[in-house]
């Protein structure tokens, strides 16, 4: 996945432009079950992302996910499905309340994410 895609909501849902829901308290689902809700959500063009906290599923720890992780939205359950595992969303950067609008932070969490997939290839586990 490039960076700017990463960074861009691209949701397979027909008719639904995130830009225009508030997402903040949506429940997010990872491919193998709940990570919690949604904090904070942005739509920034090229810089879309959510903050999501995960409860005491990682002891109350945030994570921050970018728009391209993210493969749907169901308005109705109000619940956001991301591309990632659990684990891969445990194993990510940590949320740092500081710095997480500055490029640096940005960058180390683009190049998590947009490697995951190559990850997943070579281990043979997902695909």
């Amino acid at each position: 996945m490039a960076i700017a895609e990463l960074w861009t909501f691209a949701i397979d849902t027909p008719g639904i432009d995130p830009a225009n829901v508030d997402l903040t308290g949506f429940k997010v689902e990872a491919n193998d079950g709940s990570i919690g809700k949604v904090d904070h959500a942005t739509h920034e063009a090229g810089g879309s992302f959510i903050v999501v906290d995960t409860g005491p599923w990682i002891f109350g720890k945030k994570v921050m996910l970018p728009g391209g992780v993210i493969r749907d939205v169901d308005l109705d359950t109000e619940t956001i499905f991301v591309d990632l595992t659990k684990d891969e969303i445990k194993n990510g950067p940590e949320f740092d309340e500081e710095t997480y609008r500055e490029q640096s932070y940005r960058d180390q969490l683009g190049e998590y994410y947009r490697d995951r997939g190559r990850r997943e290839v070579r281990s043979g586990e997902f695909m």
